[in-house]
């Protein structure tokens, strides 16, 4: 080979180097483009995924929207939701407000129930509960502090703070239900009540809950939430998760009730 053959051949194999060593740098930055982005947007969705669970555990409590029924509290701490002289049929709804399942329920059919009541073609008995007392904490804790709140709500906010409650329910396993957040939710909905707060805080309800929750477990034989029941008789879960299916019970209730 002439000594110009060897300089033309010793320059391609030098080009061609650069360009290998241009191409793999190249592929570096589009790579550090690449993996920047996806930390970028691990970062956004670990922050928006945080400020949503704030939200949804410390958020502002809102007044119930759409017509009710008249409210009432009953001496052993039940709420009546009832159009006056309505007495049947009735539908009492055991809920504890940790419970997810309570809260699907309220998601389903909360607002067939509410409608029922405004119709005045049934009575509505709401019976929260201590539900988790052998659950391990956090759960049992916020089982137990979310039933003392709502009971120390007057009968006429109660559908505003039962809303609040499943709105706000801490997932399971997780800390909520936080004495500041259940009395701040009261004033939100415009609780004014200067003894609310200290209801709360110092756990009046206690001995109530406990009576509730026995009468839920002991005399009624309740054993999970939530449990529903028309004049007695408990419903079937694919009745009281569909709300068709619980409107034309309750109102073929009614009818042979002559309502």
């Amino acid at each position: 080979m002439s000594k110009a053959a060897r300089e033309r051949s010793a320059r391609e194999r030098l080009a061609a180097e650069r360009r290998r060593q241009a191409a793999r740098a190249k592929q570096r930055r589009l790579l550090s483009i690449v993996l920047g982005s996806v930390v970028a947007v691990a970062v956004i969705v670990v922050a928006t995924v945080l400020v949503i669970d704030h939200k949804n555990k410390s958020g502002r409590a809102e007044v119930h929207k759409g017509a009710l029924a008249p409210l009432s509290r009953q001496a052993d701490g039940s709420i009546v939701m009832a159009k006056a002289g309505v007495t049947k049929p009735e539908l009492e709804i055991f809920e504890d407000f940790q419970c997810p399942n309570c809260k699907q329920f309220e998601k389903n059919t909360g607002s067939t129930v509410e409608q029922l009541a405004a119709e005045g073609k049934v009575k509505v008995v709401y019976r929260p509960f201590h539900l988790f007392g052998n659950s391990p904490d956090p759960v049992k804790t916020n089982s137990l502090r979310s039933a003392e709140a709502a009971l120390c709500v007057p009968a006429d906010k109660w559908i505003s703070y039962h809303d609040a409650l499943f709105r706000f329910q801490p997932a399971e396993g997780t800390k909520g239900f936080s004495p500041k957040d259940l009395a701040k939710w009261g004033k939100d909905i415009g609780i004014s009540d200067p003894n609310f707060e200290k209801c709360v805080k110092d756990e009046q309800k206690k001995s109530q809950v406990d009576a509730m929750t026995n009468y839920a477990l002991q005399t009624r034989g309740v054993d999970s939430t939530p449990t529903v029941f028309l004049d007695g008789r408990k419903l079937d879960s694919n009745v009281v998760f569909t709300p068709d299916g619980l409107k034309a019970t309750v109102t073929a209730a009614a009818g042979a009730a002559g309502k």
